[in-house]
């Protein structure tokens, strides 16, 4: 809690308890901070907030309430500053690592934390934000700044030193993590994602720059030099240090070999001119790489390879590759978070080398996000496994049917899939169609515990639906029987 003086040069001591940038959430005290987003202006609701007992405002142009007004050119870019500001600078008091690219950010994310110790190490990203002392949602991969800098408050509060977060390109398109100087930075990949905000793929590419450019000069950045854009984002590197991981002998950490099993995946990475034999429990190439990345991204903070590797048989990704548990089917259960074409290949990819009879694939498309790859997505599904069946996924203010007839338009054979728009009778249908030795992929969603629908935000499990019509199935396997 901060008094109004002492966040600006006024005379007003009015007492600040938190920051708000949606007026739906202000609390008595708050102060609400009338930012614009792509389709509100925030100071359109400065009488709700007032209402909700915002205690002051902050503007970018004249409104008359009845509390105290501070004006500013420009809300967006001040919001940082005064979260920064109201919690005294907590990302200054914390080592702060991010990793950005469009597929992998919360495998590596999730890896490093487990590698540098959740009593050390804080994680916040699509997975929530947690350490040893607390696991909690989060309402974005990269939340607004009014919570990013309370959750890192959080974290130092709980004793954590470091903190590894996701970094999404939207983030540094809205401008939520220009205050922030990192001292590592990583990515993963880039392919083409999220054009419906950025436009173009180059704007997409520059914002995944970004963050490289933010990174300390004496800090690191970790670069897939395997990746189509390596060459783009090394000329971002403002910092002194660059490590980089792909299968090259060049290489700070070369993936020398890998063997993928149902269970497991046994690689070998060489660092140093010594070479590391590690059994991961995180399967598919694609991890391989994540694993690297993340590996690099924990001896840049100081650990050897030694000390961490240990830690890597512990590794749980949550909603990544999730294998529901056998409870008498026959047939194998997995739900990913699997949400863009080349993240969907690589998974299909993976399936294709497990000894399993049919893949049948369970998918949608976000409403309001890149209209444009749905096509790519359809077909890439269809492509690459036995049979699809499209449903929604998080829709929003967007028909499901319409969005569905965007990813099947370019699928010529219509025998390889059906169209069940309800997403758990989707699951159900996919069970209940399994066979013996099958595999069922349940893709986009993961772990998230919600489904954005035009009427409003419910609350919906992959995982727990699909368990639910497991245990169906049975019952009704045992009555038959």
């Amino acid at each position: 809690m901060k008094k109004l003086s002492e966040l600006y040069n006024c005379n007003n001591d009015v007492l600040i308890s938190d920051i708000k940038i949606n007026s739906k959430e202000v609390k008595k005290g708050d102060l609400f901070v009338c930012t614009k987003g792509v389709t509100a202006d925030r100071h359109d609701f400065v009488d709700d907030a007032v209402k909700n007992g915002a205690s002051a405002i902050v503007a970018s142009r004249k409104i008359d309430v009845a509390v105290p007004v501070i004006m500013v050119e420009d809300t967006n870019k001040e919001l940082p500053l005064l979260c920064s500001r109201f919690y005294d600078h907590p990302e200054e008091k914390l080592k702060m690592y991010a990793v950005t690219g469009t597929d992998g950010k919360t495998s590596v994310a999730t890896i490093v934390q487990y590698l540098l110790g959740s009593n050390n190490c804080g994680y916040m990203g699509t997975n929530g934000r947690s350490c040893y002392k607390f696991n909690k949602e989060t309402s974005n991969t990269t939340v607004d700044s009014d919570k990013l800098y309370k959750y890192l408050n959080d974290f130092l509060e709980a004793g954590c030193k470091e903190v590894m977060m996701e970094a999404s390109s939207e983030a540094f398109f809205r401008g939520r993590l220009t205050n922030i100087m990192y001292d590592i930075g990583a990515i993963t990949n880039v392919t083409r994602e999220h054009l419906n905000i950025h436009g173009t793929f180059e704007n997409y590419l520059n914002c995944k720059c970004q963050l490289f450019r933010q990174i300390k000069k004496d800090g690191y950045a970790i670069l897939n030099k395997d990746d189509e854009y390596y060459n783009e984002i090394r000329k971002s590197c403002n910092c002194e240090n660059v490590y980089t991981y792909g299968k090259g002998e060049e290489n700070t950490l070369q993936i020398v070999n890998f063997e993928i099993f149902p269970n497991k995946t046994k690689v070998t990475y060489k660092f140093d001119n010594k070479t590391y034999n590690v059994e991961s429990p995180l399967l598919g190439e694609f991890n391989v790489y994540n694993l690297a990345c993340g590996l690099l991204v924990a001896i840049a903070s100081g650990r050897t390879l030694e000390e961490i590797i240990p830690n890597i048989a512990s590794i749980n990704v949550s909603g990544r590759l999730d294998i529901l548990p056998n409870i008498g089917q026959k047939f194998t259960v997995m739900v990913d978070y699997a949400h863009t074409p080349n993240g969907i290949s690589n998974l299909l990819n993976f399936v294709k080398t497990l000894n399993t009879n049919r893949s049948i694939v369970v998918i949608g498309a976000a409403g309001e996000r890149d209209f444009l790859k749905r096509p790519i997505m359809g077909k890439t599904v269809v492509d690459n496994a036995s049979y699809a069946i499209f449903t929604y996924e998080d829709p929003r203010s967007e028909d499901p049917a319409d969005i569905i007839n965007m990813m099947t338009k370019d699928i010529i054979d219509k025998s390889r899939y059906e169209v069940v728009v309800d997403r758990s009778l989707a699951i159900k249908r996919a069970i209940d169609i399994a066979k013996d030795n099958d595999i069922v992929l349940i893709l986009g969603k993961g772990n998230e515990t919600y489904e954005k629908l035009k009427t409003g935000t419910i609350y919906f499990n992959d995982i727990e639906e699909a368990t639910k019509y497991l245990k169906e199935r049975l019952e009704k396997e045992k009555v038959t029987n």
